[in-house]
């Protein structure tokens, strides 16, 4: 072997190594700041350079208007950004959470999922995900995996959801999981919502 063989096969062991590296850091972050996970995704805390997918997320026309969701100003959507990453202590004490959705081992945020609270004070699951990664059932994955989380990790009796009846797409996953209760006038988003419900009890 030539020494410019050893020192090419030293260069891609190096990078080899270091790629490695990358990938357990990577693991272990995501490890840490994990709230949840399913199959394909995992469902953890927003971190700074998420904000880039975040202002997509609630910016893009594709995606709010089937939700529907009023237009923010840049100032808003930083406002919202700052205070979703301000959200921290017990998930199950906090109104409101927002979470980031990852591919496992893709390091770009492709979606938010909401934990909320209604008006009548029951926990309310929410989710949306950029445009490029529709179709491919992570909407349903996340409905399942934030009612399993619900139920078994945080010990709530009934999870629940609002849905716009025009938005066909989730209205036909809520109604694989979940029971219609009513429909009622939004006035915040100016359309009409139904609200679905499931209790722990009925959840198998």
């Amino acid at each position: 072997m030539l020494k410019s063989d050893l020192v090419q096969t030293d260069k891609h062991s190096t990078r080899n190594k270091v790629k490695k590296t990358v990938v357990a850091n990577l693991r272990k972050d995501e490890q840490k700041m994990k709230i949840f996970e399913t199959d394909r995704l995992i469902i953890k805390t927003l971190e700074q350079k998420d904000k880039e997918f975040f202002i997509e997320l609630i910016s893009d026309p594709e995606i709010i208007n089937p939700i529907p969701q009023p237009k923010f100003s840049a100032e808003e959507i930083m406002d919202k950004f700052n205070e979703s990453l301000s959200l921290s202590g017990e998930i199950a004490d906090n109104n409101r959470s927002v979470w980031g959705i990852f591919e496992k081992g893709n390091p770009d945020m492709i979606g938010l999922c909401l934990f909320l609270t209604n008006n009548e004070n029951d926990r309310e699951l929410g989710y949306r995900f950029r445009v490029n990664y529709w179709g491919q059932g992570y909407g349903t994955e996340t409905t399942k995996g934030i009612i399993n989380f619900s139920f078994d990790q945080l010990k709530i009796d009934k999870i629940t959801a609002d849905v716009y009846t025009e938005n066909r797409n989730s209205v036909k996953i809520l109604e694989k999981f979940m029971n219609p209760v009513r429909e009622f006038f939004n006035e915040k988003d100016n359309c009409i919502d139904r609200r679905y419900e499931i209790y722990k009890k009925d959840w198998l």
